[in-house]
C-alpha cells in the first residue's frame, strides 16, 4: 500500500505536491470512490486508481526534456486564462510531460519537462537543495553593498532567504545562484535592494546548461544526464516519505 500522491507521482501526472493539490479537488477515485484525504493509500496491483477519469499506468516510457522557453509562455499543463504553455513547444513529444517547478510569464531559460514523477519531486523539494543559476539584468546601482546583502541572506515577506552566490557580470547584470525555490523569489530578492528586473533568464539547473538548445528549442537528455538527476533522489520509505 502507497499514499496517493507519491502513485500518481509515480505514474508521471504530477509532482507529490500537485498531486496533493489533485486528491483535494477531488480528481482521483479509488475503485471508483472519489477519494480526496491525503493519507489514503492504495494498491496499484488490487486497486484501480483513474486521475480525472484516466486509469494511472506504471510502465509508460520515461521521457526527460530540456526546453529553453522563451518569454510569454506559462510553466503549466493548462492554463485558465488562455496563454500558450510550455507544452505547445513540445508537441511534437507523443508522451504527457510535465514542467519541473516553474518559470514566470515573462522569465525565460532552462525549464525541465518530464513524465518522472518521483523525479520531479526530488528536483523540486527544498531540502534537496538543487542549486539554479540566474543571468538577471536589472535597473538601479548594482553596488557590492547589495549584492552583499544578497549573498547574506535578505529578509522577504515570507522570510529570510538563504545565501545566494552571485557574480558580476558588467554595471546592470550579474549570475545569481539559489537553491531556494520560492514563487518570484529572484525578482523579490533583488526588488528588495532596490533593483528592478529587467531580463531573467535560468542558464543553469541541477548541472544542466542551455549549451546548443536555442530559445524555444528542446532536447532529449543524455543517459548519463539522466543518471545524474537522479542521485537527487534520496532512498524512499513505503509510505512515500523520505527516509534520510
Amino acid at each position: 500500500m502507497e499514499r496517493l500522491q507519491k502513485l500518481i507521482s509515480r505514474a508521471g501526472i504530477a509532482s507529490r505536491r500537485e498531486a496533493e493539490k489533485i486528491i483535494l479537488a477531488g480528481r482521483v477515485t479509488v475503485d471508483g470512490k472519489v477519494t480526496t484525504e491525503l493519507g489514503a493509500k492504495a494498491d496499484p496491483a488490487k486497486n484501480k486508481i483513474r486521475v480525472d477519469g484516466k486509469l494511472l499506468r506504471f510502465d509508460a516510457e520515461k521521457i526527460y526534456l530540456l526546453l529553453n522557453k522563451p518569454r510569454g509562455y506559462v510553466s503549466t499543463a493548462k492554463d485558465e486564462r488562455g496563454r500558450p504553455t510550455v507544452l505547445e513547444l513540445v508537441k511534437e513529444i507523443p508522451a504527457r510531460v510535465y514542467p519541473v517547478g516553474r518559470l514566470d510569464l515573462n522569465s525565460e531559460g532552462l525549464l525541465l519537462l518530464t513524465n518522472d514523477g518521483e523525479l520531479t519531486n526530488a528536483l523540486i523539494h527544498p531540502s534537496f537543495r538543487v542549486d539554479k543559476t540566474y543571468r538577471v539584468r536589472v535597473t538601479g546601482a548594482v553596488t557590492e553593498e547589495k549584492l552583499d546583502k544578497l549573498r547574506a541572506g535578505i529578509e522577504l515577506e515570507d522570510g529570510l532567504t538563504a545565501p545566494a552566490e552571485i557574480f558580476r557580470l558588467n554595471a546592470d547584470t550579474v549570475e545569481i545562484t539559489i537553491h531556494e525555490g520560492r514563487n518570484r523569489q529572484v525578482r523579490r530578492m533583488f526588488a528588495a535592494v532596490g533593483c528592478d528586473v529587467k531580463r531573467l533568464q535560468r542558464i543553469k539547473f541541477a548541472g544542466l546548461t542551455l549549451d546548443g538548445v536555442g530559445a524555444g528549442k528542446f532536447r532529449q537528455l543524455t543517459s548519463a544526464e539522466i543518471v545524474s538527476l537522479k542521485k537527487n533522489i534520496p532512498p524512499q520509505n513505503p509510505d512515500g516519505a523520505s527516509s534520510t
